[in-house]
C-alpha cells in the first residue's frame, strides 16, 4: 500500500550543545501500522534526491526509532540521543532524511522499555530482558520508512546506522541500500554493556575500543 504526504512544516532544531539547523517535517497519511511517523528532510535534500536519480550518490537516511529517556531526557544507559544529535548534523551536511520512528523500547513502548531496564540492572541484557517480557528481542517493522522514502521520491539511499537488521528489511521491502554507513561510538560507562550487546548478539557495526 502507498502513503501520500499529509502535510509539511518547517521546524528550526536547536541541540543542547547550541547546533541549529531546520528540517523540513513531513507527516503521512496511509502507513502500514497507522503510527505518527515523521519524516524530517534536512539540508539540501531537494537536490540530494535529484541526484540519485540522474545516478549519482544517494541521499543519506537515518531511521531512528523514539527513545523518550535518551533522546529527550538525555539518559546515557543507550546512545540513542547522541546518535540523534550526529545523525541530524550529518545529514544536513550531506543532504538526506530522518525518519523519526514512534518505536520505543525496540517496538515494545515506553512501559515495557522500563520494566526491561529494572531486568537489566538484575542481569539480563537488553535482548535478554525484553525476551523475559513476552516479547521479541526486536520488534520493529520498517515498512512504514521503505513507504515515507517512496512518498519522497527515494530509492536508493546511503544508510546511517549500526544496525543491519535495518538494511536488510529495508532492501527486501525494495529499498537500494548502496552503502550502510556507521555512526560513531558513543561509548560512556552507563552504556558499555548495551553496546557491547548490540555487537556481540545482533552484530551492530559498533568499533568499541
Amino acid at each position: 500500500m502507498a502513503a501520500s504526504i499529509r502535510s509539511r512544516v518547517t521546524v528550526p532544531l536547536t541541540f543542547a550543545d547550541g547546533y541549529s539547523t531546520v528540517a523540513e517535517v513531513m507527516t503521512f497519511r496511509g502507513l502500514d501500522d497507522d503510527s505518527e511517523h515523521l519524516l524530517l528532510a534536512l539540508g539540501d535534500w531537494e537536490d540530494a534526491v535529484v541526484c540519485a536519480e540522474m545516478g549519482g550518490e544517494a541521499p543519506l537516511v537515518r531511521p531512528h526509532s523514539e527513545c523518550l529517556t535518551g533522546d529527550v531526557l538525555g539518559s546515557e544507559r543507550c546512545d540513542c540521543g547522541p546518535q540523534l544529535r550526529e545523525a541530524v548534523e550529518r545529514i544536513a551536511d550531506a543532504g538526506g532524511f530522518l525518519l523519526y520512528l514512534r518505536q520505543e523500547g525496540r517496538g515494545i513502548g515506553l512501559y515495557a522499555k522500563l520494566d526491561a531496564y529494572a531486568l537489566q540492572d538484575s542481569g539480563l541484557d537488553t535482548y535478554e530482558a525484553n525476551v523475559a517480557l513476552g516479547h521479541g528481542e526486536d520488534e520493529r517493522d520498517y515498512t512504514a520508512v521503505a513507504q515515507m522514502l517512496d512518498a519522497v521520491g527515494v530509492g536508493r539511499i546511503r544508510l546511517l546506522s549500526n544496525n543491519p537488521d535495518k538494511a536488510s528489511q529495508l532492501a527486501a521491502l525494495g529499498v537500494q541500500v548502496d552503502e550502510q554507513v556507521p555512526t560513531r561510538v558513543h561509548l560512556t560507562d552507563a552504556n558499555a554493556r548495551y553496546l557491547t550487546a548490540k555487537v556481540e548478539h545482533t552484530g551492530h557495526l559498533i568499533a568499541l575500543p
